[in-house]
């Protein structure tokens, strides 16, 4: 592969607002998609004012999700410019992608049926809240609401405490990346028939598909999970403890590492007690065991312990603040935090014959492209 941007040629349309749509959208464009974000002309998308911080005229967070795209300003509810948009997708797109409420393109003689009918080649992609079918499917969402309804929220913190969240957006950007799969396929699939066709997903099913491993638990036993804090319920240890300097986290995923970490802690006898044979033994004696290595990892400093397990090939690591993740020398040598003028962003977690696709231009300002696209 010569180049780290293997969809140049691909034009892309995205009606796009907050994070699910612009994030799958910035991911076409980083691997080389011409991407066109559509936004109404009064505001724009909300996500420019999610601040503070702001750079450049909008929040961090709109540069976050919406770099290396053009720009266009199109009221949807005139007809004369919803016409104007049609026309472009129908000569110029090869995908379109939205995440607005279910239906809500229908009014603007914008479906992804009718364009799909229109133009066969078209890929049409639809993020919505809940999914196409089913009784919820007109209801908006966002990502903390998803991780509410989807039981991801019951699973977080500590049992007796009030529920968390995950902080990061991580059903809208899983979301998009379901999306970008999906478009991906259907590309495919047009290369072998020459037809493209319509991709749905949602934040819900995402949420779904995350919880997994542990609905087949639930599934196959009735029983609702508890929380586990740092922990996960099918393994242990495999949780944070506490040092004399900070919390690390340790993963003793299997039955050998757990008789390396007892060598590493100085009591082999651990990993020789009934109690905690077998990782279904330490399950069963959770509460037992986390007490023992708790006073244990409390005795010394993070790097005393990480010394001591990594020689026992051990998975381990500190809890890092964001400062501690930014400089950290794995963080510097991949290259992913990279840097256009004053804006320092996080690129792909993609390289393509080692490199990754590269900053190349930061998110529009409001309608700059109008003209130019438009005409």
């Amino acid at each position: 592969m010569s180049s780290p941007r293997p969809l140049s040629g691909l034009v892309v349309v995205e009606i796009g607002h907050s994070i699910a749509a612009p994030y799958a959208g910035m991911v076409l464009g980083e691997m080389g998609a011409a991407v066109i974000k559509v936004e109404n002309p009064k505001g724009g998308d909300a996500c420019r004012g999610w601040g503070p911080p702001f750079a450049e005229g909008a929040a961090t967070c709109f540069h976050a999700v919406n770099r290396g795209k053009q720009g266009i300003a199109c009221d949807l509810a005139d007809p004369a410019q919803a016409a104007a948009l049609k026309q472009l997708i129908l000569e110029r797109a090869d995908v379109v992608v939205h995440n607005l409420k279910f239906g809500a393109l229908d009014k603007y003689g914008l479906a992804p049926a009718a364009l799909v009918a229109a133009k066969p080649s078209l890929v049409c992609c639809s993020l919505n809240a809940f999914g196409a079918v089913g009784p919820l499917r007109d209801r908006p969402g966002y990502d903390p609401m998803m991780q509410a309804y989807s039981g991801l929220m019951s699973l977080l913190g500590e049992d007796g405490r009030p529920p968390v969240r995950v902080t990061a957006s991580i059903i809208d950007m899983g979301t998009a990346n379901w999306a970008v799969v999906g478009i991906l396929a259907a590309l495919r699939e047009r290369d072998r028939t020459g037809k493209g066709g319509i991709v749905d997903t949602s934040l819900y099913e995402t949420s779904l598909a995350l919880m997994s491993i542990l609905m087949a638990d639930h599934l196959a036993t009735g029983e609702v999970p508890a929380r586990y804090g740092s922990g996960v319920p099918m393994i242990v240890p495999y949780q944070a403890f506490e040092a004399k300097d900070g919390f690390m986290m340790v993963a003793a995923g299997n039955d050998n590492l757990f008789r390396r970490l007892a060598v590493a802690l100085g009591r082999p006898s651990l990993a020789d007690d009934p109690r905690f044979a077998t990782n279904g033994d330490r399950v069963g004696n959770r509460a037992a065991l986390v007490a023992i290595l708790a006073d244990i990892f409390k005795t010394q400093t993070r790097a005393h312990w990480a010394a001591l397990l990594e020689a026992q090939g051990i998975p381990n690591g500190p809890i890092n603040t964001m400062d501690q993740v930014v400089a950290d020398p794995q963080t510097r040598a991949l290259g992913q935090i990279q840097q256009q003028g004053a804006l320092s962003l996080v690129g792909l977690p993609l390289s393509f014959d080692g490199v990754r696709p590269p900053f190349a231009k930061r998110a529009p300002s409001l309608g700059e492209d109008t003209d130019t696209i438009l005409g």
